[in-house]
């Protein structure tokens, strides 16, 4: 039954994408924690960098960070219709590092940047051709986290942490003023989202910069859906609440 429902709706080939796009990210994730295992053996063993004896000792320190990123959404129904599947891509993120030393295990970090991602909407309830079940939505966001970083004690020369807080984004790309919507082809989501994050990652101290590798989860807590004026629409009326998350993989040089 629901692969009859797949090829009618023509769902399979997204299916298959899906499932080839989650191996990559974990055969991604596996690759770069093997090599932060070998490094940590490195790390241990070998000798300590003296001439970043004091880095962590500084008020304040500066840095700039790049890296990858994978968003959904989080849906509340109104009804029990059938759910909205997200195709999910991979995007970028690139920015700035402001660190301020609170004491020797705390900082605090704003890490203003740039973030691009990709996502489709596919409806299985609507009628009609393919381009009336799918929603393509690029997103270009201003995002503006400012998080706690809680580091455990050197262990030679790299040093575990976790980091939290909270974020704002302005979606450059949100259509939110736009006079069309859904009936014109148009998604719109609101300009302005405010998240929470968590996350951990590792310090590396190396001979000239310290290398920080991290994975951070990202979660909204604002509605970010702008709905159409027919309050019977089929992509909006159904909706209580559309919220992003996501999982940021960033590499940070200070």
């Amino acid at each position: 039954m629901l692969k009859t429902i797949r090829k009618q709706w023509g769902l399979l080939p997204f299916i298959r994408h899906q499932s080839n796009s989650m191996r990559k990210l974990f055969i991604f994730l596996f690759f770069n924690i093997g090599l932060i295992s070998t490094s940590e053996a490195q790390f241990l063993t070998g000798e300590r960098i003296l001439n970043d004896e004091n880095f962590d000792k500084k008020p304040w320190s500066w840095g700039y960070y790049f890296g990858i990123n994978r968003f959904d959404f989080n849906f509340d129904y109104k009804e029990d219709r059938p759910d909205i599947f997200v195709e999910q891509n991979f995007g970028f993120n690139v920015g700035l590092l402001g660190n301020k030393r609170i004491n020797d295990y705390l900082d605090l970090r704003l890490m203003p940047g740039l973030v691009y991602n990709a996502r489709t909407l596919f409806y299985l309830d609507i009628p009609g051709e393919d381009n009336d079940r799918m929603r393509e939505l690029n997103s270009t966001y201003i995002h503006i986290p400012l998080l706690l970083k809680f580091s455990t004690k050197r262990l030679n020369n790299f040093r575990p942490f976790v980091e939290g807080g909270f974020s704002w984004s302005y979606n450059l790309s949100s259509n939110e003023k736009n006079p069309d919507d859904n009936s014109a082809g148009q998604f719109r989501m609101k300009n302005n989202t405010f998240y929470y994050e968590v996350g951990f990652g590792v310090d590396f101290y190396l001979p000239y910069f310290k290398f920080s590798p991290s994975i951070r989860g990202v979660f909204a807590l604002t509605d970010e859906l702008v709905r159409d004026e027919d309050p019977n629409s089929l992509y909006t009326s159904n909706i209580e609440v559309m919220q992003s998350r996501g999982i940021f993989l960033n590499f940070t040089f200070q």
